[in-house]
């Protein structure tokens, strides 16, 4: 606002030295009230595309795109928040006319086939990284062509896109996880386990990795809890995991054990737990979930 202010004073000295002489070009001072304008805009959006809530960056960017419709980083910032928001169906229809703009690039369209994952259309997202030049290569866009691989059972080219966007991100803990999981539905557990592994390495915080290691082991028979960085909620809901993945297997009395040792452990009521082994104390298995 300062910076504001000194401005309008300069050109309002301008104004009084040059009466006597000429009139002011008063475009040329529209153009440079609009270029501040501009500039406090941009900061202000990044401050709301890194707000708390996504539903106020969502009608900030609402607001703003309405008034001045043509400007794709208002669309864009609209179409982020309504992701962050997790407002997938608007979300979706967002990309898409952020797309539809001629200033639009291919990161855009990353982020189209992102918001089409998300909202369950899996073949018009593949139409829309299909569409994108091979050339056009970033982390996000391998990380969606391998999960779209896994979904059509391409498991060679899934690995392979697996292995570029690994190569492709300073973070890779989550596509180890995603290519753990694409290993276990194929049933290579012990790559599963290797990489799940990996990931809580390189993320330790990171608990659907580590609730994926536990199913990875689980399903080879192996009902002991890893030697993992975990709080004692966490420890407990492993434990639940390890019971249930013991009890589809079949071992079901390994799985009774540890679904108590999993309420035991639990600092507070764990009533899955509790739920899960009151069912298979009246023998119904096919309660267990």
């Amino acid at each position: 606002m300062r910076h504001f202010k000194t401005f309008a004073l300069c050109v309002a000295g301008f104004a009084a030295l040059s009466a006597c002489e000429k009139t002011i070009d008063k475009e040329a001072v529209d153009r440079a009230m609009t270029g501040v304008n501009a500039i406090d805009g941009a900061g202000l959006n990044d401050v709301m595309l890194k707000a708390g809530d996504p539903n106020e960056a969502v009608s900030y960017f609402q607001r703003s795109a309405t008034a001045e419709p043509d400007r794709i980083d208002l669309q864009r910032g609209l179409a982020l928040s309504l992701t962050r928001a997790k407002r997938t169906t608007e979300a979706r229809s967002a990309w898409a006319r952020v797309v539809d703009h001629p200033d639009s690039t291919n990161d855009d369209r990353v982020q189209l086939a992102d918001a089409l994952i998300r909202a369950g259309d899996w073949d018009q997202a593949e139409v829309v990284l299909n569409a994108i030049p091979p050339t056009f290569e970033t982390y996000k866009r391998y990380r969606l062509e391998a999960m779209i691989a896994d979904g059509n059972k391409e498991w060679d080219k899934a690995d392979s896109f697996y292995e570029v966007a690994l190569g492709l991100t300073t973070e890779p803990a989550s596509v180890m996880n995603n290519w753990g999981y694409s290993k276990l539905t194929r049933g290579d557990h012990k790559e599963a386990e290797r990489l799940f592994g990996e990931a809580i390495q390189r993320d330790p915080s990171m608990f659907t990795a580590k609730n994926n290691l536990v199913l990875a082991r689980g399903s080879q028979g192996n009902y002991t809890i890893p030697v993992i960085p975990m709080t004692q909620v966490e420890r407990a809901e492993l434990l639940h995991t390890m019971g249930l993945t013991a009890i589809k297997r079949g071992d079901v009395q390994i799985g009774q054990g540890l679904l108590r040792e999993a309420i035991e452990t639990h600092p507070q009521h764990f009533e899955a737990a509790a739920r899960s082994l009151d069912a298979l104390e009246q023998g119904d298995t096919s309660a267990v979930n």
